[in-house]
C-alpha cells in the first residue's frame, strides 16, 4: 500500500511538474497546494480505517475537552461585551494591565480574556475591538501579538497533571508562558494611538439590551467560533496521522537522525507538536528517552508558539482585517525560544521548591491548582461586568 501510494505521488508531481511549465508563475501557490492537497486525498483514500480513526479521536478531543471548556466562556465573554465590559475592566484594569506593555486602557478586557481563557480567543475580541472602532489597526496588530497564551486550565490540568503526573511543572510551564508574553510584548515596537480612536472609546456608550436577545446572540456566536475551532482540531488530527504513517516521512526521520544523532521518535513528536500543540506534548512527555529538562523545553515551546493548528484559526480571524501572519509567526517563534530558555531558569533555580517554601505549601501532599477554583474565579471575572452594570443601575435608581 505505501509503495503505491509513493508511486502515485511521484506521478502526480511529475504530471503538475511539466504542466507548471506552460503555466504562468504567478500560480506556482495554486499548483504547490494542489499538489498537497492531491496527495492527502489519496493517502486518505488508500488508508480510510486509519483517518477515521483520526479524525473520531480529534473529534473526541474536542467534545470531551475543548468544546465543554471553550462554549461556556466564549457565551460569557460575549454577554459581557454586550455589557459594557470595555469600558468597566479599562477602569479596573488598565493601568495595571495596559501601561508597561504601552497600549490603550481599553484593551485589559482583551487582555484578560487571553491570560484565562487562551487561544485564539485573544486574536478574536482584539479584532472586535478594531472593528467596533475601539483601537486603531497597529494597536490591533500588536494585541493579537500580545494576547496569545494558552488557557491556565491546559496547562496546569491537561499538560503538568495529566500528561507530565505533575501539576507543580504544570506551574511552573504557566509561569514561562505568562513571562515570556509579557517579555516580547514590552520589546515590540509600539505607536501613539490615533486621536480619532481615542476620542471614540472615551465616547463609547453603553445602550440598554434585551438579556434573551444578548443570550441568544451569544451562544450563535459562541457556537460558530466552538466549532470552527474544532474543525481545525479534527483535520490537523487527520494530517498528523498522514505525517506518522507513509514512507516518505519514514525515510526522511531517518536520514534526519542519522544526520543530527536525534532518535526518530523526539524527531516525530517536535514535528507533530509543530503541527498540533496537544498531539506534541503528550508525545514529548510520554517520550522515556528524554530528561524532565529537555520534556519542559520542548513542551514549553509548544505552548508558547502554539503549532500551526492554532496558527490556523487565528489567521481564520485576523486575515479579513489585513493584520501579517508572517509577522505573528516570527513573534511566535520568538516567544517559543524565550519561554524555553526561561523554563530553564525556572526548574534550575527550583521556583517551585521556593514558591512553597515561602508560602509553606507543601505541593507534594497537595493539588497545587483546584481546578474548580480556578473555574469559578474566570466565571465571576468574565460576569463582572455584567454584575457592576446592574449594580450601578440599582444604585442609581434608588439615589
Amino acid at each position: 500500500m505505501k509503495i503505491l501510494f509513493l508511486l502515485i505521488l511521484f506521478t502526480i508531481i511529475y504530471l503538475i511538474f511539466n504542466l507548471s511549465k506552460s503555466i504562468s508563475k504567478n500560480l506556482g501557490k495554486n499548483i504547490l497546494f494542489t499538489i498537497i492537497c492531491s496527495v492527502l486525498i489519496i493517502y486518505i483514500t488508500l488508508n480510510p480505517e486509519l483517518c477515521l480513526e483520526s479524525a473520531l479521536d480529534g473529534s473526541k478531543l474536542f467534545i470531551k475537552s475543548v468544546f465543554v471548556s471553550l462554549f461556556p466562556f466564549l457565551v460569557l465573554i460575549n454577554i459581557m461585551l454586550s455589557y459594557n465590559a470595555v469600558n468597566i475592566y479599562s477602569k479596573f484594569f488598565g493601568n495595571i494591565l495596559c501601561k508597561p506593555l504601552r497600549l490603550p486602557k481599553n484593551c485589559s478586557i482583551v487582555l484578560i480574556i487571553s491570560i484565562f481563557c487562551g487561544y485564539p480567543l485573544g486574536a478574536k475580541y482584539a479584532c472586535d475591538l478594531y472593528e467596533k472602532n475601539l483601537i486603531d489597526f497597529r494597536t490591533c496588530q500588536r494585541l493579537v501579538n500580545i494576547a496569545s497564551n494558552p488557557s491556565p486550565i491546559f496547562v496546569i490540568g491537561a499538560v503538568g497533571t495529566s500528561m507530565l503526573n505533575n501539576s507543580s511543572l504544570g506551574f511552573l510551564l504557566l509561569l514561562s508562558c505568562y513571562l515570556s508574553c509579557f517579555i516580547t510584548g514590552i520589546f515590540l515596537p509600539s505607536h501613539t494611538p490615533s486621536p480619532y480612536i481615542k476620542s471614540s472609546t472615551n465616547n463609547y456608550i453603553y445602550k440598554e439590551r434585551n438579556i434573551g436577545n444578548v443570550l441568544k446572540e451569544s451562544i450563535d456566536n459562541a457556537l460558530k467560533s466552538s466549532f470552527s475551532i474544532g474543525g481545525f482540531i479534527v483535520f490537523f488530527s487527520v494530517i498528523s496521522t498522514i505525517v506518522k504513517n507513509n514512507i516518505i516521512s519514514d525515510i526522511v526521520f531517518t536520514k534526519l537522525s542519522m544526520v543530527l544523532g536525534i532518535c526518530i521518535e523526539t524527531l516525530q513528536s517536535f514535528l507533530l507538536g509543530l503541527l498540533e500543540m496537544t498531539n506534541g506534548c503528550s508525545l514529548i512527555s510520554s517520550n522515556n528517552g528524554l530528561t524532565i529538562l529537555c520534556k519542559l523545553i520542548l513542551i514549553s515551546f509548544f505552548l508558547s508558539f502554539s503549532g500551526l493548528s492554532i496558527i490556523g484559526q487565528v489567521y481564520s480571524i485576523v486575515y479579513k482585517f489585513k493584520i501579517s501572519i508572517n509577522n505573528y509567526i516570527k513573534v511566535k517563534l520568538i516567544q517559543g525560544t524565550i519561554c524555553s530558555l526561561l523554563t530553564v531558569v525556572l526548574y534550575k533555580i527550583d521556583i517551585i521548591h521556593i514558591s512553597s517554601t515561602v508560602f509553606n505549601i507543601n505541593i507534594e501532599n497537595i493539588n497545587f491548582i483546584n481546578h474548580t477554583s480556578l473555574f469559578i474565579l474566570c466565571v465571576l471575572i468574565l460576569i463582572s461586568p455584567f454584575l457592576i452594570t446592574k449594580f450601578n443601575k440599582l444604585f442609581n435608581r434608588i439615589s
